[in-house]
């Protein structure tokens, strides 16, 4: 048995070890970036249409497409989730922890979210005027939009801003249970905040589903690459100061 213990924790060392990390994180990128692409292709092809159509009407009443499946409180809720991904909350939750950061002087971690967050913001801006693909027209608008549909911006911004943060805060805890709980939480606010897109008709599934793999995949890349050049951006984060012990 000691042996079979010395082997796991030799792999595990092997697996976390950062020449293999990166290898990891660029074939993430690789593959992000060649799933982007073929959702990209899909829809300048016109090859979304039926599918993302069916999925749109499947959450309207059958009788009524102005009406949304599910009690009232659904709708509400929707608005509410959709929310935490617009540029009011995002825009104050991103503030709030740059400011922190600054006082703190954990300079690195800032200059990461900041240039997470604003590089995200101008890749959904360009990659919107590049495909310039109107709104769903299929079924009525639940909510104000004004922009063009893909990729979504909301699905973007609410993974890159969600993802990070989740990430800093799992850097807090020692334990594993623990820092998944962290980024769980992240991934459910994301796939929240793109499921209500799509539920109150502003956005196709395949907006959602580029805008997450484009911003993943971005934020993977710029957190790797960071790392890389300042190993100790996010230690010492949020950390409690230790006192000295008097004895």
């Amino acid at each position: 048995m000691s042996r079979i213990g010395d082997a796991r924790k030799w792999l595990t060392g092997w697996f976390w070890r950062a020449d293999l990390i990166v290898l990891v994180a660029a074939g993430l990128v690789a593959g992000g970036v060649w799933a982007f692409l073929v959702i990209a292709d899909v829809v300048s092809e016109g090859g979304h249409g039926q599918t993302d159509a069916r999925i749109l009407r499947a959450m309207r009443e059958t009788d009524d497409v102005r009406k949304p499946v599910g009690p009232r409180w659904l709708e509400e809720a929707g608005r509410d989730v959709t929310a935490l991904g617009g540029q009011t909350v995002l825009t104050l939750l991103v503030g709030s922890v740059l400011g922190y950061l600054v006082i703190a002087r954990r300079h690195h971690a800032a200059i990461l979210i900041l240039i997470a967050t604003v590089g995200g913001a101008l890749l959904s801006t360009a990659l919107k005027g590049l495909y310039s693909r109107p709104r769903p027209d299929v079924v009525p608008h639940l909510a104000y939009v004004t922009s063009y549909s893909f990729p979504s911006g909301h699905a973007m911004l609410s993974a890159v801003v969600y993802l990070t943060l989740g990430a800093l805060l799992a850097r807090l805890v020692e334990g594993r249970w623990t820092k998944l709980y962290f980024v769980g939480v992240a991934v459910l606010l994301t796939i929240l905040v793109g499921s209500s897109r799509v539920y109150l008709g502003v956005h196709y599934p395949t907006d959602v589903a580029a805008g997450n793999v484009s911003e993943i995949t971005s934020l993977n890349a710029t957190m790797r690459l960071r790392s890389l050049r300042q190993p100790d951006a996010w230690e010492g984060v949020w950390t409690p100061t230790r006192r000295k012990s008097s004895g």
